[in-house]
């Protein structure tokens, strides 16, 4: 079976975030990095939003 990016993708609510602490963040921050470089690299098409979109929205709901 293939795996697919909403396999390993992991969206948390803002409440659900604020309750994981920095190390868990930081982990979350790098498996999420490399989740994105991964695909990229075998030549993932972003249909929706690039990676850096993601990171955007990432980052402006606090996380």
């Amino acid at each position: 079976d293939l795996v697919t990016y909403d396999d390993v993708h992991v969206n948390f609510t803002q409440e659900e975030w604020a309750l994981l602490d920095p190390s868990q963040k930081r982990l979350y921050k790098g498996v999420m990095v490399e989740t994105y470089r991964n695909l990229t690299a075998i030549g993932y098409i972003w249909e929706e939003h690039t990676s850096e979109d993601h990171f955007q929205t990432s980052r402006s709901h606090g996380r």
